[in-house]
């Protein structure tokens, strides 16, 4: 785990794409000045991060990208979110919060202790969280101002059984999961994401994850910012927790595809 500068990668795709895929959770990496904070031994940490992230998730997305009709740009966080997770908020509104799992993380995914209580999380959002969240904000500026709206498709993975950690793991557990937002979900949208998916099996709605990301900046208040969260069950493109991706990993690809495509139109 080694310091790997720039903590996210902004991937052009064609100037009249409204699209971006959003890839929060896909890397491994840790700077060796955040891993120095973390209580967990080395492999302890590796089999977390074998729990936590969203493997080959990046892939996913690229192979769609170079598959969909006209390019749509790429998010990609290149940091583990056990430095900071870009999608919490960063107060008191996450829900989180309450199993140590805010915009940095102090208890694992099965509730051990991943930072000690105390831990002073402010240096890792003013030198991570806030930077990435201002990128993201301009990257969809950027589409707004080049084609007068913008689509985040927010490119996930999750557990086949619950984790200790999850709040709502309880419910169905589809082979893809779509994560909804009154205001920024038009039903257009996800009625494309339920067609483009059917191949790939069930797809339910905001379970075990709701929700989708949109930067503060437009939360709530521009309509011609839509977002939708994709969250594919890891055992149907990759061997669980952590292991290598799939056979299935194509036709996720081609679904992605084909929601991008309807997504552009």
């Amino acid at each position: 785990m080694t310091d790997v500068p720039p903590s996210y990668e902004f991937l052009a795709g064609h100037p009249d794409s409204p699209v971006i895929l959003h890839v929060p959770h896909s890397a491994r990496e840790i700077p060796a000045g955040v891993r120095s904070g973390i209580e967990l031994d080395d492999a302890s940490l590796e089999c977390e991060l074998d729990h936590i992230t969203d493997a080959h998730t990046a892939s996913v997305a690229e192979a769609a990208a170079r598959a969909a009709g006209v390019t749509p740009w790429r998010f990609v966080n290149r940091l583990s979110r056990l430095v900071v997770d870009p999608e919490r908020f960063p107060d008191e509104r996450e829900e989180m919060l309450a199993v140590g799992m805010g915009a940095v993380y102090t208890r694992t995914t099965h509730k051990e202790v991943l930072r000690p209580d105390g831990f002073d999380a402010e240096p890792l959002i003013e030198r991570y969280f806030r930077p990435y969240a201002r990128a993201m904000t301009e990257a969809v500026a950027g589409r707004l101002a080049a084609t007068g709206r913008a689509v985040i498709i927010d490119v996930h993975s999750y557990p086949s059984v619950p984790l200790p950690y999850e709040l709502h793991g309880e419910g169905p557990r589809p082979e893809v999961c779509l994560g909804t937002d009154s205001f920024h979900t038009p039903p257009g949208l996800l009625d494309a994401a339920r067609e483009a998916f059917a191949p790939c099996g069930r797809t339910g709605l905001d379970s075990p994850f709701a929700g989708t990301y949109v930067p503060l900046e437009f939360y709530g208040k521009r309509a011609e910012v839509s977002a939708l969260m994709v969250e594919i069950r890891r055992d149907t493109y990759m061997t669980e927790p952590g292991g290598p991706a799939g056979p299935g990993l194509r036709g996720l690809a081609s679904a992605l595809a084909t929601l991008i495509d309807a997504a552009t139109r």
